[in-house]
């Protein structure tokens, strides 16, 4: 009789367990279900002609942040006395080039001042757009970009001087704006409503002028959703 009670207790503690198994299952299920199908995304990685929709900070040729959305990087950046912006996350096409040579951002500078357009060029727009492939959700990566044009620009004294600008007041490692004129890939030499923003760095000073570095060599992307196609 005691070997038949071990093996009954047995049997319904099996049963107890099976039961709690299949409600803990369903519980899942119910849960999973009402969250559609983006959790599926989890499990997927970016492939080419998806739409996915990325955080990125973008960092000079001296590896300082000049545009970001992640908070922590701008707060800090803040704290350092650098001249960042922030942005909002953007959409971007999966492996697919563009053909026009600038594809401008909206971008917010700390002082509070007006919305800027900033330009990113067709080749720097290209090489996130094929360095994300193989990404997952939320995941990181450092990009490789470049320009395939010359990003190094001299200014004279003399052309400092037009712009109502004193070479003794700038030093190296400072940020300089510069202007680049839309469908060109040109630099501007004044503003223009057809022109968008270009933050670069101080790179050489010397007496009759200063080289600025418009260049930005790496960016800093992740993945927040995938949007296949």
């Amino acid at each position: 009789m005691g070997a038949k009670k071990k093996k009954e207790d047995s049997t319904k503690l099996v049963s107890k367990i099976l039961i709690v198994g299949v409600c803990v299952l369903f519980v899942g299920l119910m849960i999973l279900s009402g969250m559609g199908t983006g959790w599926l995304t989890v499990f997927t990685s970016v492939k080419s002609g998806d739409t996915v929709v990325i955080d990125y900070t973008l960092f000079d040729a001296a590896g300082k942040p000049i545009v970001t959305t992640d908070k922590s990087t701008y707060d800090q950046a803040l704290a350092q006395g650098s001249g960042v912006f922030g942005s909002n996350q953007i959409t971007i096409a999966a492996n697919k080039t563009i053909e026009k040579p600038i594809y401008s951002i909206p971008i917010y500078p700390s002082n509070g001042g007006k919305v800027q357009q900033l330009a990113l060029f067709s080749s720097e727009y290209n090489a996130v757009s094929s360095g994300i492939i193989g990404m997952k959700a939320n995941e990181q990566k450092r990009i490789p970009i470049s320009s395939n044009i010359s990003m190094t620009q001299f200014l004279s004294a003399e052309q400092l001087g037009t712009m109502k600008i004193d070479l003794n007041n700038i030093s190296l490692g400072d940020n300089f704006y510069g202007l680049v004129q839309a469908n060109t890939e040109e630099f501007a030499n004044n503003t223009t409503t057809n022109s968008f923003l270009r933050i670069g760095e101080v790179a050489n000073k010397s007496r009759d002028g200063i080289e600025v570095d418009f260049s930005y060599p790496t960016a800093n992307v992740r993945v927040v959703s995938i949007n296949k196609r």
